[in-house]
């Protein structure tokens, strides 16, 4: 658990980095136990594709969480999606995940988006808690997924 005395900074990665790769893939598995590491390639592709907005916490220099918030126009006005939240195990319970979200919603608002979604399954009830605290409400609607 975090302490009040140990300062969080949420920033938005820009630069595709050995070190920040690294950390992110240490991050990676506590997200999803399926998802493959990123490589070089991916990582410097998701960084600068400008509708792309990858958040992380740092404590201490070390990256403690990250956040994907990716903005994107449509016939009815810019719409944003928050994706693959991840808050390190050891550092739960200490605000992260609610700075990284407040952080993104700031980013979509100044983006001109006229809503935020997000998804998150029943059974991470401490995310899903957070998620309403912060003004996210449960919407009555289908989620489909096309797999290959």
């Amino acid at each position: 658990m975090i302490t009040m005395q140990e300062e969080i900074v949420i920033e938005e990665l820009v630069e595709a980095g050995q070190a920040e790769l690294e950390q992110l893939n240490a991050l990676l598995p506590q997200l999803s136990r399926s998802a493959p590491p990123l490589g070089d390639a991916e990582f410097a592709r998701i960084i600068s594709d400008p509708d792309v907005h990858l958040l992380v916490a740092r404590r201490d220099g070390r990256m403690v969480g990250s956040l994907t918030l990716v903005i994107f126009p449509i016939p009815t006005g810019s719409r944003a999606i928050i994706e693959d939240v991840v808050v390190d195990g050891g550092a739960r319970g200490g605000g992260i995940g609610e700075k990284m979200v407040a952080h993104a919603l700031v980013v979509a608002a100044d983006a001109g988006s006229r809503t935020v979604d997000l998804t998150s399954r029943p059974d991470r009830e401490a995310a899903n808690r957070l998620y309403q605290r912060v003004g996210f409400e449960l919407r009555k609607t289908n989620v489909y997924r096309y797999q290959r």
